[in-house]
């Protein structure tokens, strides 16, 4: 879908100005639960504070520290939640797109009408290709939906046969999708610069390595692994959409095109993003990992502070691609 981009961002270098996002409020995803405190009173109703000015002073303060430690934690998981919620919200309007573009268009037999968004997606006789271009396509709205299901905590406990049966659909659409896309990049021209090809095939190989450890994980009845390598999938699956998202973002906080050519769609910043979009959100999983297991109060704060941040810009990148890149297609 690079050259439906391409066809963008020369449109965007000929504008003056780009229509403003609409914000929107949400966040992200963490199965794992915190600790409880276990120097909490012994009855809910009780009053703590008596115990306080009665305990010595060291224990008053680990008494402190850990309320102090359990209130970030729980705003830390508020944050993630809210950050999921809204690339949730980015990543189903991402399948309208596919679906109302691409899959319409299949169904009425007006392949062609995939070349306006993708050139040469569409090549008549040229049956191999296109098929492979139907399959990248189709199982790639499979796994934006299945991955989003799976890491919703209510689906897995209220829906567990649905949430193994969901899994299954995903990791075999991941393994169609990623194959289907190495064919693309073997047999397709394919334009930008050749540092973004290389990205995106380190990207397909994290992909299958994230899938073959989440199952590995998930046969083994190692759930806390699992559900952190699924994470760490469901990210790296998402590197086409994260780089849509941060794309527009990019050119709506700039008010156009900078650091890259929208004609030949080739330049720093897009050899820069091709590795950005799967290796930054890894990067905040892992310091997000570190926090909720290890951190402090500080720390956990300090956290969800960065995530509320990487939410607006999430929820701004979401509304200019939707503005710009996907609704207009629909």
């Amino acid at each position: 879908m690079a050259g439906g981009l391409h066809a963008v961002a020369r449109r965007l270098a000929a504008s003056a100005e780009l229509p403003a996002p609409e914000h929107s409020d949400a966040n992200a995803a963490s199965t794992a639960s915190e600790p409880e405190n276990a120097m909490q009173p012994s009855s809910p109703t009780a009053d703590a504070t008596p115990g306080l000015l009665s305990a010595t002073p060291a224990r008053a303060g680990r008494v402190v520290d850990a309320e102090a430690g359990n209130r970030a934690a729980r705003t830390l998981r508020l944050v993630a939640a809210v950050w999921f919620g809204v690339a949730a919200t980015g990543q189903l309007i991402f399948v309208a797109y596919i679906l109302g573009l691409y899959g319409l268009s299949a169904l009425r037999g007006d392949l062609a009408a995939w070349n306006a968004v993708m050139p040469r997606a569409y090549v008549p006789g040229a049956t191999f290709a296109n098929t492979v271009i139907g399959v990248h396509l189709a199982f790639a709205a499979i796994v934006v939906t299945g991955g989003i299901f799976q890491l919703v905590p209510a689906v897995r406990r209220r829906w567990p046969v649905f949430h193994r049966w969901n899994g299954r659909v995903y990791l075999s659409a991941i393994f169609l999708v990623c194959t289907a896309g190495l064919i693309m990049f073997a047999t397709r021209e394919i334009v930008g610069d050749p540092e973004q090809r290389v990205a995106s095939v380190i990207n397909v190989a994290l992909i299958l390595v994230f899938a073959v450890q989440a199952l590995r994980h998930a046969r083994a009845r190692r759930i806390d692994i699992h559900r952190r390598w699924a994470l760490r999938l469901f990210l790296a699956a998402s590197a086409a959409w994260v780089f849509r998202v941060a794309l527009m973002f990019w050119i709506v906080v700039n008010q156009g095109p900078v650091g890259f050519d929208p004609k030949t769609f080739q330049g720093p910043f897009l050899i820069f993003l091709a590795f950005a979009q799967y290796l930054l959100p890894l990067g905040v999983l892992e310091l997000y990992f570190l926090a909720r297991d290890r951190g402090g109060a500080r720390v956990r704060y300090a956290m969800s502070a960065g995530l509320g941040l990487a939410t607006l810009a999430t929820a701004t990148g979401i509304g200019a691609a939707t503005m710009i890149l996907w609704w207009p297609k629909l």
